[in-house]
C-alpha cells in the first residue's frame, strides 16, 4: 500500500509555506500572505520556474534557501494527521507492506518519518534524490512497484494522465 507523505499522512503546508517564503525573500521576491502561496503539491523546481519564472540557476538557489530552513525548522512544523499511527498500526497487523511514495527528497521523509516514530511501519521511503533527479510521482510509484513486485508487475496508474504524475525517463 502507497502512501504520500504530505497531505496523506501529515499538514506540511506551514513549515512549507514558510520555506519557500525565506527562499523567496532571499531572490527579492516578497509574498506578504503565506496562505497565497500556491507551492504545495508539484516539486519546488517546477513551482519556483512556473510560478516565479525563475531560470535554471535561480531555481538551483531557491531549493539552497529552501532547504537551509526546511533541514533547521520544518520538521517541527509539520503536524502528523490524526489516528495515522493507529491507522499504520491496524494496515501492519493485517500483513500489508506499506512504502512511502513522496516527491519530497527521501532523506527528508525518513526524518520525518523518524520524527513522528512512524518510521517501523514502512517497508520502502522512496523519494526524489537531492539533486531533483527522481522527482516525478510517476517514476517513484515506479520504483516502488518495482520492490514489491521485481518481476512480472506492470504497473497500471490511471492517474498517470495528471502532467506531475508522467513517467520519464
Amino acid at each position: 500500500m502507497l502512501f504520500d507523505l504530505d497531505g496523506t499522512l501529515s499538514d506540511p503546508k506551514i513549515g512549507i509555506t514558510k520555506s519557500v517564503h525565506y527562499a523567496l525573500q532571499k531572490a527579492g521576491i516578497i509574498e506578504s500572505e503565506l496562505n497565497e502561496l500556491e507551492t504545495l503539491g508539484p516539486p519546488l523546481a517546477v513551482s519556483f520556474r512556473e510560478i516565479y519564472g525563475f531560470n535554471d540557476a535561480q531555481i538551483e538557489q531557491a531549493i539552497i534557501d529552501y532547504r537551509e530552513r526546511f533541514t533547521e525548522k520544518v520538521m517541527f512544523e509539520n503536524k502528523l494527521y490524526h489516528h495515522i499511527p493507529a491507522l499504520l498500526a491496524n494496515l501492519r497487523q493485517r500483513g500489508y507492506l506499506l512504502a512511502i511514495a513522496t516527491s519530497k527528497p527521501t532523506v527528508f521523509a525518513e526524518q520525518i518519518l523518524q520524527y513522528f516514530q512512524i518510521e517501523t511501519f514502512f517497508d520502502l521511503v522512496v523519494g526524489s534524490h537531492l539533486d531533483g533527479s527522481r522527482s516525478a510521482k510517476g517514476k517513484i510509484m515506479k520504483k516502488c512497484t518495482a520492490f514489491f513486485y521485481p518481476r512480472t508487475f506492470e504497473p497500471d496508474f490511471h492517474l498517470l494522465r495528471h502532467p506531475e504524475l508522467q513517467l520519464d525517463s
